[in-house]
């Protein structure tokens, strides 16, 4: 059983969470504040992390456990919709970000994908490809497929964002990093070549453009 701290400091909210994440099966840790939540983390697989809290606010609470080199996913909860606000709170290593109001049934999904990418298998697949993520290798249709450091990388990038829509501004920031001054058309031009290798290049089933954001990746083949 999968054990999540919920950090909100709007009661309402934090039983809610609770409620629904508890009959899903999960084993849940309640965190009013950001001390609290450091406090609470020992032992947690995943950590839903609201950004406006007492204390400590979300971003100083991630930063501070990337740093104690706690590892297991965080999901930022924010009303903050702005690019820089995702952008931040990615930078500062947090792996999803869902926006207030926000729809349970998708922050339910997003938590199952997380944990399901933490399983013991290192392997993902989608379509007739498969992942191998220690040994960084790619199969389509049972052959080896050849991806550049930085193709494999961006593939990773989106999978671990599955169902997101991420900006590009992201997508530079997490694949290439802060000392990397690229473009949108970098990004597209690498998006381009995994739908050359991975997808269809005229009509992707799962490298999706999201237009005047960025891209989707789908592992279902949806839109």
């Amino acid at each position: 059983m999968a054990r999540i701290l919920v950090v909100e400091d709007d009661p309402s909210i934090l039983r809610g969470l609770e409620m629904n994440l508890q009959l899903e099966g999960f084993d849940t840790v309640a965190a009013a504040d950001g001390r609290q939540a450091l406090e609470a983390v020992e032992g947690v697989d995943l950590v839903i992390l609201d950004i406006m809290l007492p204390h400590l606010n979300g971003y100083q609470v991630c930063q501070r456990l990337r740093a104690n080199g706690h590892d297991m996913p965080v999901i930022l909860l924010s009303a903050k919709s702005a690019e820089l606000d995702i952008v931040r709170g990615l930078e500062l290593g947090a792996d999803d970000y869902v926006t207030k109001p926000f729809r349970l049934a998708e922050l339910l999904a997003r938590v199952k994908a997380h944990l399901r990418r933490r399983a013991p298998s290192d392997r993902y697949g989608f379509g007739d490809v498969e992942v191998e993520l220690d040994a960084r290798m790619v199969r389509r249709d049972g052959q080896m497929v050849e991806l550049t450091e930085r193709e494999y990388d961006l593939l990773v990038f989106l999978m671990e964002r599955e169902g997101k829509a991420v900006t590009r501004d992201a997508i530079l920031l997490g694949v290439w990093g802060t000392g990397y001054f690229g473009t949108d058309r970098t990004v597209d031009n690498f998006i381009t070549r995994l739908r050359q290798k991975l997808d269809t290049p005229g009509d992707p089933a799962y490298f999706h453009t999201v237009r005047g954001v960025g891209y989707r990746f789908v592992a279902d083949g949806g839109g």
